[in-house]
């Protein structure tokens, strides 16, 4: 009954953040190279009669690339959009998405001035109702068709330059899954030929911000499907943990009894069917992944190549981790040594942040000990676990930030593999996002972590309370205290003077204010309130 319910408010959302927007998904906008949809709310495109934005030529970044990928001109992905658009909507102020018909994370309200922050709980201090809820809406995701955007099954080649859209319709939660796929893919160059070294979400700075957009988006898409505008990512804290804490009924799904590499049936989890997982397939045929059914997740947790991940991370992992100051270092790639990006990424040690890519440590080890579908790059988001493990290696992201509190220019501005400088447009996101848009703390985009919340201003007040109470029920005695203490001070001070005077002494030695120079400059003034 419950996704019976939730089922049907799908039909009535608003837009929210993904890929090619069905809107822009025909001939016309591709031959025209514009996305500019009309907002609703006036009717005009970009919302331009209600100052919510205008139809803009993309500005790409001309900072130079690093060395990693040697082509040009050979992958859709290239100077995103501009291979399928060059002119989008611009938002202004507050406002946000493809048509400026949503508000920027962070802000809510009508005309989103209404500041807001939600809180990402640990999976496991839910309450059995909040974590069913949770479960339920990850499988309703699932199942519901996105009705604001559709993905590529051709490249822009193969739509013919735009005069043959290749475009189909998708779930909300697999669009998501197609998304990282698409972000991390090869590039196709023809015939049988391709380069596997580019990653626009991997392996490079843009792995942490890139990551923290796709949840957010992600954590949006739920909150509109549901109508649960509270709604936010529980987190799992994987630190110490001697085996998959969540892999059970309870929770993500068990294993199954005679398959050790299947879910168990009592899981709603089970029954999923993945999606772009064949990368060889794709790339021997030249083609892109389509979305179609390719088989239930696999998981097999701890199984796994135990040289290359012989355990979970611990807290001491994470721990050092976070004392790395640099954010970004050398090649800014996987062979970056004392990065933190690169550490907490999994390709540098996290005893040395020193690059070893033969070893998965703290995010890689995750995917790795699951040993499954979560194992490969291109379809690890089909896992469940995908989310919730994310979410943490974010909340880790935000220590770092809160600790070190880095300025923009920390994160790279140019020779940053392909896709990921600061100025450069996030593959494949529409609307367009910046890498360095979302290094920033989180709180500034709208969501904090439980366990790093700080006491607020409110609590230190409450603790004040009682002491400001009793000092109002005593005011009028402490005043007439204090003016009885001023009375008799005033009539000692005038009694010592005169007792003074009549000692018959006004030499120097004997007068107070007469001081010299230099002794005057020398005396400490103390204060006792």
């Amino acid at each position: 009954m419950l996704l019976f319910a939730l089922g049907f408010l799908f039909i009535i959302l608003q837009p929210s953040s993904g890929q090619f927007p069905r809107v822009c998904a025909n001939t016309q906008s591709l031959l025209s190279k514009e996305c500019c949809p009309s907002w609703d709310g006036d009717g005009s495109p970009c919302g331009e009669l209600s100052s919510r934005g205008s139809c803009q030529n993309i500005l790409l970044s001309q900072a130079p690339l690093g060395p990693q990928f040697p082509f040009s001109g050979v992958d859709d992905r290239e100077d995103w959009p501009s291979v399928f658009y060059n002119r989008t909507c611009r938002c202004e102020g507050n406002f946000m998405g493809f048509n400026c018909g949503e508000c920027k994370f962070g802000f809510s309200g009508l005309n989103c001035t209404k500041r807001q922050v939600r809180t990402r709980r640990n999976i496991f201090q839910l309450t059995t109702s909040e974590k069913n809820k949770f479960l339920a809406y990850l499988n309703l995701a699932k199942h519901i068709p996105s009705q604001d955007y559709v993905i590529a099954t051709g490249t822009y080649t193969q739509m013919n330059n735009g005069s043959n859209p290749m475009f189909r319709d998708i779930s909300v939660y697999d669009l998501f899954v197609w998304m990282h796929y698409y972000a991390s893919r090869d590039t196709l160059l023809g015939g049988s030929n391709v380069w596997r070294d580019i990653d626009f979400a991997h392996e490079a700075p843009g792995f942490l911000p890139w990551h923290r957009a796709f949840l957010l988006m992600w954590e949006r898409q739920i909150q509109r499907i549901t109508d649960d505008e509270n709604f936010t990512i529980p987190y799992w804290d994987w630190r110490d943990a001697e085996d998959c804490g969540v892999c059970n009924d309870e929770y993500m799904g068990g294993r199954h009894p005679t398959n050790p590499n299947l879910l168990s049936p009592a899981s709603i989890f089970s029954s999923w069917q993945v999606i772009c997982t064949q990368s060889e397939e794709y790339n021997s045929q030249q083609a892109l992944c389509s979305a179609t059914s390719e088989g239930p997740i696999r998981r097999n947790p701890g199984n796994n190549d135990k040289s290359r991940t012989p355990r979970l991370p611990s807290s001491a992992d994470v721990e050092f981790c976070l004392s790395l100051t640099q954010y970004e270092s050398g090649p800014m790639d996987k062979m970056a040594n004392y990065s933190f990006r690169n550490t907490l990424e999994g390709f540098a040690d996290p005893q040395t942040a020193i690059s070893n890519p033969a070893q998965s440590s703290l995010h890689n080890a995750l995917h790795i000990y699951m040993n499954g579908s979560m194992s490969q790059v291109q379809g690890s988001a089909n896992d469940p676990i995908f989310v919730i493990h994310h979410a943490f290696v974010d909340s880790i992201f935000e220590r770092w930030l809160r600790r070190h509190r880095p300025m923009l220019e920390v994160y790279p501005a140019a020779n940053a593999p392909i896709g990921h400088n600061r100025e450069n447009y996030m593959v494949p996101f529409i609307p367009l996002y910046r890498n360095g848009e979302f290094f920033k703390p989180s709180r500034e985009l709208g969501y904090d972590y439980e366990y790093l919340q700080e006491p607020a201003l409110e609590s230190f007040q409450d603790l004040l309370t009682p002491y400001l109470q009793q000092a109002r029920q005593i005011w009028a005695w402490l005043v007439g205290a204090a003016v009885f203490g001023g009375i008799v001070t005033a009539v000692l001070t005038g009694l010592i003077r005169t007792c003074q005077k009549k000692k018959g002494g006004t030499s120097s030695e004997i007068q107070p204010l007469l001081i010299e120079s230099e002794d005057y400059n020398n005396i400490t003034y103390q204060s006792n309130f």
